[in-house]
């Protein structure tokens, strides 16, 4: 079925642009509202969000959405998705809600939604929502006396400092540690340099200045050039930068290197291992992560399963095959022992907690093996299915035959944009390049074809 609203992550656009307005906002509550009321005590909602400007626009119109709806709002403000999803359930509330478009640009917003036990909703659920827009809602409203009620409640954030303090085993402490962090102008500003210092790290903190408009701006896990400066400048032993809603999470070492979800995923892997808490025997990433994370995984006994790009795919199988460890090479790693999503500050504290007891600089700790070279590259499309052309398949079996047992090939359209997106990997980066472009030039002419 064509989804007119929701995409990979919840619903996403520009800000004022459909479906990013203020009135369907306020139909998403009314929508989810009706899905979640049930029974006939006080239904409750939380909703979380990051800095951006349109975010009050939105917040606002949740707020009457859900309220016309009958359902009680408790307001978090600023607050990482994690938060979002464990508060919740520490609420008990019946729907948890993020207004974020996570690293995107401050001009787009998105809506997350959580059911009441903090995971993201089913494609069923969010089936049911977007029938329910495209429906008449007001026979939906509440009656005159049950009209929900909101109020702010921003003490709350510290829930969730205290959640991300307690998943640092009890006998670390990061006393001894510099460590520099870049809230990206986000929705960890607070939460995020307050955990650190909470726990004895002497931090450094930028991307903590939000104006409504500067979120993700040259900063964040998806700029992370300013923070390698300032681990260089106040010479920190580790740099950690979050996105604009703190789902995902990329490392700097001392020297400045960056250090992404992949390596992180086999840091976290490795000491849980040795300490006997990594269930499943692996771990669970999707099909873009680095083939070198894989082989690294097989010299220590541990398997790699691979899902589908998206968070959600990770997670959905984590849960099904019994793993508490997985992610995405882009930094979004759920560690299910914690939590139920994405949490950068939470995974960032595994590492740390692994750098203390291993007593070595993190560019060793963290350096656990070589990438493959991985090359990737985009095609518009403005129409048509230019995979399922045969010169297409041709071309791509080919290339696997040049491959085989030396790399991977990978294509597959974009979840949120126009694209055909075309990777490969293997050992020799030339040749990997070549069969890039060699696909690329075919799925064009495929494209100009149609």
């Amino acid at each position: 079925m064509t989804r007119r609203y929701f995409g990979t992550d919840g619903i996403r656009g520009q800000s004022n642009l459909f479906p990013m307005t203020p009135d369907l906002a306020m139909r998403v509550g009314i929508a989810v509202g009706t899905i979640f009321r049930r029974g006939a005590h006080r239904h409750r909602v939380v909703i979380g969000k990051d800095t951006r400007l349109s975010g009050y626009m939105l917040e606002n119109a949740m707020v009457a959405g859900f309220t016309a709806a009958g359902l009680d709002v408790f307001l978090l403000g600023p607050i990482p998705t994690p938060g979002v999803a464990m508060l919740t359930r520490s609420l008990r509330a019946d729907i948890g809600v993020m207004i974020s478009a996570s690293h995107n640009p401050f001009q787009d917003n998105g809506i997350k939604l959580f059911g009441p036990d903090g995971y993201k909703l089913s494609d069923e659920i969010e089936a049911h929502i977007e029938d329910l827009l495209d429906q008449d809602l007001s026979g939906q409203l509440a009656k005159a006396h049950d009209i929900g009620r909101a109020k702010r409640v921003e003490g709350d954030i510290y829930r969730y400092i205290e959640h991300a303090k307690r998943t640092l085993p009890r006998d670390v402490t990061l006393k001894g540690l510099r460590v520099a962090i870049d809230c990206a102008n986000g929705a960890a500003y607070k939460v995020a340099p307050l955990a650190l210092w909470e726990l004895g790290a002497d931090v450094v903190t930028i991307g903590a200045e939000p104006n409504g408009t500067n979120i993700n701006l040259d900063c964040g896990s998806t700029s992370p050039g300013a923070l390698q400066k300032k681990v260089h400048e106040v010479r920190a032993d580790i740099g950690i930068a979050l996105d604009g809603d703190a789902d995902r999470v990329q490392l700097v070492d001392e020297r400045g290197q960056i250090i992404d979800g992949d390596q992180l995923m086999a840091v976290i892997a490795d000491q849980w291992a040795l300490e006997g808490q990594l269930k499943g025997d692996g771990i669970v990433a999707t099909v873009m992560s680095n083939l070198g994370l894989e082989r690294y995984l097989d010299g220590r006994g541990l398997s790699l399963q691979r899902t589908k790009v998206g968070d959600r795919y990770v997670v959905e199988h984590m849960r099904k095959h019994g793993y508490n460890l997985g992610g995405e090479q882009s930094g979004h790693i759920v560690l299910s022992d914690f939590g139920t999503t994405g949490d950068g500050l939470v995974a960032a504290l595994q590492v740390l907690a692994a750098v203390k007891r291993l007593d070595r600089p993190v560019s060793e700790v963290c350096h656990r093996f070589e990438p493959v070279p991985q090359v990737l590259k985009n095609v518009r499309i403005a129409s048509g299915k230019p995979l399922e052309e045969p010169a297409v398949r041709q071309a791509v079996q080919e290339a696997e035959a040049r491959l085989k047992g030396r790399g991977r090939i990978l294509i597959r359209p974009s979840g949120t944009e126009p694209l055909i997106r075309v990777m490969a990997e293997g050992d020799d980066r030339a040749e990997v390049e070549a069969i890039v472009n060699e696909l690329v030039s075919v799925i064009g002419a495929a494209r100009s074809a149609a």
